[in-house]
């Protein structure tokens, strides 16, 4: 027979059973909490960008809650935290549900907590807009308002559907000339894919690589420490990063500090000056629409589309894990084709 303290212990024990299943997760090398969420990513191989915003969110979560950690509170606090983003932030649902992501991972990946309340918080709905969808001639008048190496990108965001990250993250050894086609490496979802190589921009890319080897050439000369490569392969080949075949394709003028390891190192082109770049080139090109890098990915899989080419042919080069992702083009096929008569046009007028 259990005395009233034993029993009280025994019932609290099966009680924070049912409520917490903790897992079985690799040991964590530090005490601090937003360090603890970093090494839990890198684990994981989840990309850079995942980590910062990952971090920012959990950071934001505290801070919020007056610097309690988060063992101390539960679906309360990560309601109120939520509503707030929505109510008073007024953020996107995909913001929403980025920093819902954040703290079910700090939760479950990095205190090793599977609350009974994380199933019961609700995702807000992600809206489907049609995409904007420049047509051929603005284009052209686009890629004509652009010069040097911001110009090639720019031919090879619309030439071949990538991302901006996934071009702009592209190495030498991933272009193969012989073969027109170019290996996207590591893309979004950690999936490899290959794409066509536009025959029209091939002088274009020779005279880019041509010029990313002086610069290889000439960081090697000065004992650089080469550039960035993926899952440690620096320690199996302590020199690979300083390869040609890994250089990048689009590579930085300048060095910059890797933020993980703190070396100094040539990182490709950084992102902000493709953005800037756009959006000048469309004030020179008179295009009133809403534009960015991603435009040009959605023009290159509508222009597919309206020339004929098999929708499933388009998923492979978007990478797109399902169809029904791709399909979103097909309603902007609708809106571009107006071919459907308005009956305001049958009406006899005088």
């Amino acid at each position: 027979m259990l005395d009233g303290a034993s029993h009280r212990a025994t019932l609290y024990f099966h009680t924070a059973k049912a409520l917490v299943s903790h897992r079985t997760l690799p040991a964590l090398q530090s005490t601090r909490l937003l360090d603890q969420v970093r090494e839990r990513v890198r684990y994981l191989h989840y990309s850079l960008r995942t980590e910062e915003a990952y971090v920012y969110w959990v950071r934001f979560f505290v801070r919020w809650h007056g610097m309690k950690h988060p063992r101390d509170m539960g679906a309360a606090e990560v309601q109120s935290f939520l509503t707030m983003l929505a109510t008073q932030r007024r953020v996107s649902s995909s913001t929403h549900n980025q920093a819902l992501s954040a703290v079910l991972f700090l939760y479950r990946e990095v205190l090793g907590a599977e609350l009974a309340w994380m199933n019961d918080l609700q995702r807000p709905s992600r809206a489907r807009r049609i995409p904007t969808v420049l047509t051929p001639a603005e284009v052209s008048r686009l890629l004509e308002s652009m010069e040097g190496v911001i110009r090639v990108v720019t031919r090879l965001l619309y030439g071949t559907g990538m991302r901006l990250m996934e071009v702009l993250r592209l190495r030498t050894k991933d272009v193969d000339f012989d073969r027109q086609v170019i290996i996207v490496r590591e893309a979004k979802g950690n999936k490899d894919r290959v794409v066509m190589l536009p025959a029209s921009i091939a002088g274009e890319l020779r005279a880019q690589l041509a010029a990313a080897r002086d610069l290889w050439q000439q960081d090697c000369r000065a004992g650089h420490g080469g550039v960035e490569v993926p899952h440690a392969l620096e320690r199996k080949y302590p020199k690979v990063g300083q390869t040609w075949g890994w250089f990048w394709v689009f590579p930085s003028p300048t060095l910059a500090t890797d933020p993980q390891t703190g070396e100094v190192r040539r990182h490709h082109l950084y992102e902000e000056r493709l953005q800037r770049a756009i959006k000048k080139a469309m004030a020179v090109a008179d295009i009133n629409k809403r534009v960015s890098a991603h435009t040009l990915r959605h023009s290159f899989a509508t222009h597919l589309l309206q020339s004929g080419t098999d929708i499933r042919t388009v998923q492979e080069l978007l990478g797109h894990s399902d169809v029904s992702t791709t399909m979103i083009y097909t309603h902007v096929l609708k809106i571009a084709a107006g071919r459907t008569a308005s009956p305001l046009d049958a009406i006899r007028q005088d």
